[in-house]
């Protein structure tokens, strides 16, 4: 068994934006090819521009938004700069780091 247990190396890639941009991220995702993302709604943390806690389950769009999509690498090039692009003009943040998974093909287009 290699040094990663057998899993397949993909990249992670994880934003942080206010919930009216949440349809435009997960739109950015699919025009590279992801198949799929978690969003966590509601997100609280203490960042840049000071501390944000998570509203109330009655309105996603006005707290913050964690998105997370797992791509091979070759896609990822495409999505980054997407994300570049549109944090020049929005706020929020993006992480990205390699992570294996154990399925890619849940991660990959049929």
């Amino acid at each position: 068994m290699d040094e990663h247990w057998g899993l397949t190396q993909m990249v992670k890639v994880e934003v942080v934006v206010n919930g009216d941009d949440v349809s435009l991220i997960s739109n950015l995702f699919s025009d590279v090819g992801a198949t799929g993302f978690t969003a966590v709604p509601n997100v609280s943390g203490l960042g840049h521009s000071g501390f944000h806690q998570g509203r109330l389950a009655f309105n996603d769009r006005s707290g913050l938004a964690l998105l997370t999509v797992v791509l091979a690498k070759e896609l990822a090039g495409s999505l980054i700069a997407g994300l570049r692009e549109h944090f020049a003009t929005r706020s929020g943040v993006m992480m990205v780091s390699d992570t294996w998974v154990s399925r890619p093909e849940y991660f990959q287009q049929s």
